[in-house]
């Protein structure tokens, strides 16, 4: 007969997993229960850590809705999320000059309105705020430097006041949201408004863990961009503006030097504003979109 103690319980556990007949969830499962075991042995939690390690995980789906997902902002805010995104740029060719990666986030939502070229995605109030006019262009190519005409340019950022528009009642539905399409030399280019930086939700549990951390919210400005064209893998980053306090400490932890934009005064039509040049460069593989976080 197979009893248990402190020494043993891991070897039990990792005896039974390895029946798992699918091999990467045996890898999986192996690497987590080793990990986990490890971790409890390291801190040794009470039974009062305990239900509350549990009541924190419970409180992540139970905050999660139309408006936000808790569970990949936990992601997010451990840096979990960008590792995976570094680990995954890190895999591909060395060769390869694919545009560097940066988390999904929980905003994203599918089915955004597909516009003309040049059209703006701004259409609340904010698209009549004085001096806030973003123009957004650049080109879409893959790692040879061939341009790629059609590629889908899905584009989503909060308001100027930091807010994206399923947080807020009085943007129109599907607000500072487009896709866009690449003419025949890969070119793009949009309207919209400067973005701001913002304070990522604290009102759930991982709001709680901040306070416990003593970190500050805040992301930087930045507009998220999703690009594919079939036969590629689909790119899911985030332009940062160079000017943001916030772009050394995230809370997210996902600004790369090479996302760093540059939003410099606009010399367009004569009217102020701000314009944003950034190219993106994809690598071959297996266009396959992301799940959405939020309907």
């Amino acid at each position: 007969m197979k009893f248990v103690d402190v020494q043993s319980i891991t070897d039990r556990v990792l005896e039974v997993i390895a029946k798992t007949p699918d091999a990467r969830l045996r890898e999986i499962s192996f690497a987590l229960v080793k990990h986990l075991h490890a971790f409890v042995r390291e801190v040794e939690p009470t039974t009062d850590e305990f239900e509350k390690g549990c009541a924190f995980i419970v409180g992540l789906g139970q905050a999660t809705s139309a408006a936000k997902n808790e569970v990949i902002l936990a992601s997010d805010i451990l840096g979990a999320s960008s590792l995976i995104n570094l680990l995954q740029d890190q895999a591909g060719s060395k060769e390869s000059t694919k545009t560097d990666s940066a988390l999904l986030g929980p905003f994203w939502r599918v089915s955004a309105p597909e516009y003309e070229l040049g059209a703006s995605i701004a259409r609340g109030e904010e698209a009549s705020v004085s001096g806030q006019t973003l123009w957004v262009d650049g080109q879409v190519r893959n790692d040879q430097g061939t341009a790629l005409a059609g590629a889908v340019v899905d584009v989503w950022q909060a308001s100027p006041v930091g807010l994206y528009e399923n947080q807020d009642e009085r943007q129109p539905d599907m607000n500072l949201r487009g896709r866009f399409r690449t003419d025949d030399q890969g070119r793009f280019n949009f309207r919209s408004v400067r973005p701001a930086g913002y304070p990522v939700p604290v009102d759930g549990p991982c709001g709680d863990l901040l306070r416990g951390q003593n970190r500050h919210p805040f992301r930087p400005a930045h507009l998220h961009f999703m690009v594919s064209h079939p036969g590629y893998e689909v790119l899911v980053t985030q332009v940062f503006a160079d000017d943001d306090v916030h772009l050394e400490t995230d809370v997210t932890f996902s600004v790369a030097a090479s996302l760093v934009g540059r939003f410099t005064p606009a010399v367009r039509e004569q009217k102020s504003g701000f314009e944003l040049s950034y190219d993106f460069v994809l690598r071959p593989g297996e266009l396959r979109l992301p799940t959405p976080p939020i309907p």
